[in-house]
Formats: structure tokens, C-alpha cells, sequence
């Protein structure tokens, strides 16, 4: 594997643009869980054992049962708040100042770990929305706002709310997170049409350029992010323990995030410095 780490930090190296694929793999190393299949949902929410992520994660809990789904959701935004980026966000971030048209990062998860991690807002979209963001769940109107000062006290035990709801400031409707979720036909797009147009603007930028893809952490349950790097990368560097297998041009690592980026960096910096 030393060959293909090093293939790797030489493609990186030569790259005149830098896409950064990430999936709910990529949170693991910095605590997080991944729900990767339904052992994973029940392990890291041990009340809705017997019951499907999928069957969580849809809008009409906030209508039929609030508690339920401002538990859950409001459990994660905390989770996300308090999570620490692992080392190899810096990594990307370092390696995303190299290529002459930069970098843009494309991601499934809803953590807003890589703004904290100090990524631009104007080179990143969160193709499923993101928990720091919410909207009305009555639709009254298309706006999104920050979640900044929203703090939802959750009974551990249940993982039910059991303080009072955020709401829509312009109806009075029960707010929820601007994600998109299962079975979701109302998720506000407003947030979302503005990090595609960017992401549009850019890859119109880099047609024609020696793109790298460096995808880390997607599975092939959603395969959004893996299609998007296979589809853009003229070399596609796939990182996750499982499901590991690329195109003919991929390299691939069955690996963690943190591990693999720590080793390929260490070869980078070893050609650069």
C-alpha cells in the first residue's frame, strides 16, 4: 500500500483543482456516529432500537409528535456543536491552498464540521442541508435562518425534548432543521440554490483541469457523494473501511479518514518541504 499512498500525495501534489468528497464516515474519527446500517442508529440511540434511521429522520414526527423529533434532532445539534474536527480536516485545508483553482468540498452530512474547521461558506455545499440552519415545518414561506441560540434540553433516557420547541418567526409554526430528510417533500432549497450555484460557477471555472477527487467516508447505501467524485475526479482517492472499490481510476484505501490522510500527508510534506 506504501506505492499507492505515495501515488496518491503525487496526484495531489499535481492537481490544478482539488474536489473533497465527504460522508458520515469522515465524522467518525471526531466522535461522531455514522448510523451505518441499523446496529449503528441502535447503538448510538439505544431508545429507537427496532426502529430504522429512515423511520426517524422524516419531517412528520414534527407534526405528530414534536417531543420525538426535536429529541432526536436536538440531541445531534448538541452532538455537533461539541464535536472537535479531527487533524484530518487540517489536512484537507492545507492541501485545498495548493491546486491553482483551489478547493471545493461536497458533502452529505449535516454536522457543519468543515466550516468549523475553517473551509470557506463559499466553497462548500451540504447537499443535504445542515443542522445549524432551520426553517418552518408549516412551509409558511421559504425562509431559512440560523439555529445560533437554539438549545433544546433533551431527556437522555428517551430522547424526547422536554423544553419548549423553536419556532417559525413568521407564523409561529414549529420550526425544524433545514436538512432533507426521508420521505421529505417540504425541505427549503433557499440555503441550498446558493452553495449549487457556487459549486456550478466553480466546476465551469475547472473544465478542462486536472481535477482530483479525495473522497472520504461514503458508502454505496446513498451513493450521492461517491457518484459526484467519480463523476468529476480524473483521479478518484476513495477512503472507507468498507466498500472500498474504485473505477479504473481510483486508488483506493481500506481505511479510516484520519488514518489514511495522516499517511498520505506525510508523504506530501515530504516533496514539498
Amino acid at each position: 500500500m506504501d506505492d499507492l499512498f505515495q501515488q496518491a500525495a503525487d496526484a495531489i501534489r499535481t492537481a490544478d483543482a482539488m474536489l473533497i468528497g465527504a460522508g458520515a464516515g469522515m465524522g467518525v474519527d471526531s466522535g461522531l456516529p455514522d448510523f451505518r446500517g441499523p446496529e449503528g442508529f441502535w447503538k448510538a440511540y439505544p431508545p429507537f432500537r427496532g426502529q430504522a434511521f429512515s423511520a426517524i429522520s422524516t419531517p412528520h414526527w414534527f407534526q405528530t409528535d414534536p417531543a420525538l423529533a426535536w429529541g432526536f434532532f436536538g440531541h445531534r445539534l448538541k452532538l455537533y456543536r461539541d464535536a472537535v474536527p479531527h487533524r484530518g480536516f487540517e489536512i484537507l485545508r492545507r492541501w485545498s491552498e495548493q491546486p491553482r483553482y483551489g478547493a471545493f468540498v461536497f458533502t452529505t452530512n449535516v454536522d457543519g464540521q468543515f466550516q468549523k474547521a475553517g473551509f470557506p461558506e463559499d466553497r462548500l455545499i451540504e447537499y443535504h442541508g445542515s443542522i445549524h440552519h432551520l426553517q418552518c415545518s408549516q412551509s409558511c414561506d421559504q425562509s431559512v435562518w440560523s439555529s445560533v441560540g437554539v438549545e433544546i434540553t433533551v431527556d437522555e433516557e428517551t430522547i424526547r425534548a422536554t423544553s419548549e420547541f423553536p419556532r417559525c418567526p413568521n407564523c409561529g409554526a414549529i420550526a425544524r432543521p433545514n436538512i432533507l430528510m426521508f420521505d421529505d417533500w417540504e425541505f427549503h432549497q433557499t440555503r441550498h440554490k446558493v452553495q449549487y450555484a457556487a459549486y456550478q460557477n466553480w466546476l465551469s471555472q475547472i473544465k478542462g483541469s486536472r481535477i482530483v477527487a479525495i473522497e472520504m467516508g461514503a458508502g454505496l447505501a446513498i451513493p450521492t457523494v461517491r457518484s459526484e467524485c467519480e463523476k468529476r475526479g480524473q483521479v478518484l482517492i476513495r477512503i472507507n473501511p468498507r466498500e472500498a472499490e474504485t473505477p479504473d481510476h481510483g486508488i483506493s484505501f481500506p481505511l479510516g479518514s484520519l488514518e489514511a490522510l495522516e499517511k498520505i500527508d506525510s508523504l506530501f510534506c515530504a516533496r514539498t518541504s
